[in-house]
């Protein structure tokens, strides 16, 4: 008989095939472009944008860590790292749940309930989607006009999403959530001040993509005092804009459109397009790298031992079979 913990591992593995398929597909169909674009920029500029990249993916990582042990389930930091690099390459396959559903999975190892793990990611995704929002907000109004035509609306949803993040207003939508799947509702709602350490989290991310975003942009002919704050506001707007294209793996597209936009009047003709590109094919190459890693690394749960009948069957079988106790020599 096939046990789950064989078929979820098969259906994981074949999930992290199909992923990777995605990814070589998303490089290979522009790869003339691509490489036009690459052939524009330095070695050191490629390399710095590419470690800006991984400690931004590695801050969001933190901030999931967070908000997952102020439910009440704290995880090592090796496994935190496992479970989120290779999870994550699901966003790659079409739809937003296949991420979702393997971090479950494979936090469910490590004795994390789903609905721990599911709330965590929740919340997760809510901070750097609100954060990101804010960011926008902030730097975006006062250097791209673009931007303030054509996104306003999602100006206006900042600070209201913001205040959706106060504990008392996640508990109840995450209680409602479990309720309406019929599962029971949260033991250890996340507290005030946990929340803050994983919204903090959320934002450090922005900063080092805010940086990855600058660097490219200035190699690619970007200049002026305002291009820090052009650059990280049209990453966290391109972003907000990929994550709500629900169809799109890693918000391809949508993500490219928003950037485009928001940096083609600051910048010279062609250029938005090659930096688009770049970061998308330095952030995916940051994911796969993450996920190989992680496999390196390793981060499993360890076996669970024996239970008392198997560890004790042969040396006192007349304990656990009559109840009488063994006598002593």
């Amino acid at each position: 008989m096939i046990s789950k913990a064989l078929v979820m591992r098969a259906l994981r593995i074949l999930l992290v095939v199909l992923a990777l398929a995605f990814c070589a597909y998303s490089l290979v169909d522009q790869w003339d472009a691509t490489v036009r674009a690459f052939e524009q920029m330095s070695a050191w500029t490629l390399l710095g944008a590419f470690v800006t990249g991984m400690a931004g993916l590695f801050a969001w990582m933190l901030s999931w860590r967070v908000f997952l042990a102020g439910l009440g389930s704290p995880l090592p930091l090796k496994a935190m790292y496992r479970i989120s690099s290779i999870s994550q390459l699901g966003k790659y396959v079409p739809g937003k749940v296949w991420a979702v559903v393997t971090q479950m999975e494979m936090a469910k190892e490590h004795d994390v309930p789903r609905a721990r793990s599911f709330g965590s990611t929740l919340l997760a995704v809510a901070a750097s989607q609100a954060t990101g929002l804010a960011v926008a907000a902030v730097t975006l109004p006062l250097v791209s006009e673009a931007a303030r035509e054509r996104y306003w609306w999602l100006f206006l949803l900042a600070p209201v999403v913001l205040a959706c993040l106060h504990p008392r207003i996640v508990t109840w939508g995450l209680n409602l959530l479990l309720k309406l799947a019929r599962r029971p509702p949260l033991e250890h709602p996340v507290s005030l001040a946990e929340t803050v350490r994983g919204v903090v989290w959320a934002v450090v991310g922005w900063f080092f993509f805010g940086l990855h975003m600058w660097m490219l942009c200035a190699a690619a002919g970007g200049e002026g005092k305002g291009l820090p704050f052009l650059a990280m506001g049209a990453y966290a707007l391109a972003f907000v804009a990929g994550f709500l294209v629900f169809i799109a793996p890693g918000g391809i597209g949508a993500r490219e459109a928003a950037m485009v936009l928001v940096l083609t009047p600051a910048m010279p003709a062609g250029a938005p397009i090659v930096v688009a590109l770049v970061s998308r094919v330095l952030l995916t190459l940051a994911d796969l790298a993450n996920a190989g890693i992680a496999v390196l690394i390793g981060g499993r749960p360890p076996k669970a031992p024996k239970d008392a009948f198997e560890a004790g069957n042969e040396r006192e079988p007349e304990t656990l079979v009559t109840g009488t106790q063994p006598t002593k020599e």
